[in-house]
């Protein structure tokens, strides 16, 4: 299998999770989608551009981070189970999955991309960060009766809600909610997202050192 992504992407970083958690093995492939020559090639590969996007061993392209995290959960029975098989609590980690994409991380991103103009909307940025903080203590209370977020085992769900509390932890104060402070030290140490951070940190590292744009 090939993984084209980009390690600053938290959609990128979800299906990272879920690869190392499952103990897949898979060819990394980083595409810098804010380089135009990386771009042009990466379309004429897959037209819609978008990452990330996996290659599996018959060729066939699979898109959009969900659907490669079901995929290589149905493919591979080493590793952690991502999405239960009793059809209750498996309904539940698709939920919460799609809660956290739509809610939280596409909200993030919003509130990131007006953060970054030199002419911000004071209006609209407020109105994304109350709802980003309404999501919050929605997953906070969510937690306070789960060890990770749709149970006592890590499912598809915290693939998806570790990167978006990893980048949104300063600026929205997470030590206050203390069942999320939690969770967030016990996904820090998780070996799965070890792994992701020392590649986050090397890709930040060339950044700075100005190797790489940011995408």
């Amino acid at each position: 299998m090939e993984l084209f992504y980009h390690p600053l992407s938290r959609y990128s970083q979800k299906v990272l999770i879920a690869l190392y958690e499952k103990q897949a093995n898979f060819y990394p492939r980083v595409i810098d989608l804010s380089d135009p020559f990386s771009r042009q090639q990466f379309k004429h590969q897959y037209p819609p551009g978008k990452l990330p996007l996996l290659k599996n061993s018959v060729g066939e392209l699979l898109p959009e981070s969900t659907i490669i995290i079901e995929y290589i959960d149905h493919q591979f029975s080493t590793g952690t189970r991502l999405i239960p098989q009793q059809f209750e609590r498996a309904l539940d980690v698709r939920l919460f999955d799609r809660l956290i994409d739509n809610d939280l991380n596409n909200k993030l991103y919003l509130v990131e991309q007006i953060q970054a103009r030199a002419e911000q909307n004071p209006i609209k940025l407020k109105q994304l960060e109350k709802e980003v903080l309404a999501t919050i203590n929605m997953l906070n209370d969510k937690l306070a009766v789960n060890h990770w977020i749709c149970g006592d085992s890590f499912t598809l769900a915290d693939c998806a809600l570790i990167p978006c509390l990893i980048d949104a932890k300063i600026e929205f104060k997470l030590y206050e909610f203390d069942e999320i402070d939690r969770y967030l030290y016990q996904a820090e140490t998780r070996g799965a997202w070890i792994q992701v951070r020392e590649e986050v940190e090397l890709q930040k590292a060339a950044v700075l050192a100005g190797f790489r744009p940011i995408p």
